[in-house]
């Protein structure tokens, strides 16, 4: 997600030993539409509904990666499976509202800085995204 100023949507991961910074991302239930996730995951991280937000495209791939063993638990396991939307902000920054469970604090940065913040393992992946969404 970018903001008119391009932007990008950094949340930290609540209680993370390493200050961990990310993209916003959740799971899909049986059943559910990867669009239809990504709608209710903004509304329960970050306070988001549809017409907060415009969706401008997909990765052309789900894209997989393995969890280093430090980071595993029973939700997530040894790695995920994701499929990415490029979305555009249609609200005011401040109306992002990170949920205070999963993440505590949000931050709009360059791409650059994304990749300097992120947890290491995430820094591939983000480095794809940026690349096939030119931000």
């Amino acid at each position: 997600m970018f903001d008119d100023a391009r932007r990008i949507l950094s949340l930290r991961r609540k209680g993370a030993r390493d200050g961990a910074w990310q993209l916003p991302q959740g799971g899909i239930t049986d059943g559910e539409a990867p669009l239809d996730a990504l709608y209710r995951e903004l509304g329960e991280e970050i306070g988001l509904g549809r017409a907060d937000i415009e969706v401008l495209a997909t990765s052309k791939d789900w894209l997989v990666y393995e969890v280093p063993a430090q980071y595993r638990n029973d939700k997530i396991g040894w790695g995920q499976a994701q499929r990415w939307f490029l979305c555009r902000l249609l609200v005011p920054p401040a109306r992002v509202r990170p949920d205070q469970i999963e993440f505590d604090a949000a931050d709009w940065v360059s791409p650059s800085r994304l990749l300097k913040d992120a947890v290491a393992f995430r820094v591939p992946l983000y480095k794809r995204l940026i690349a096939e969404f030119a931000l």
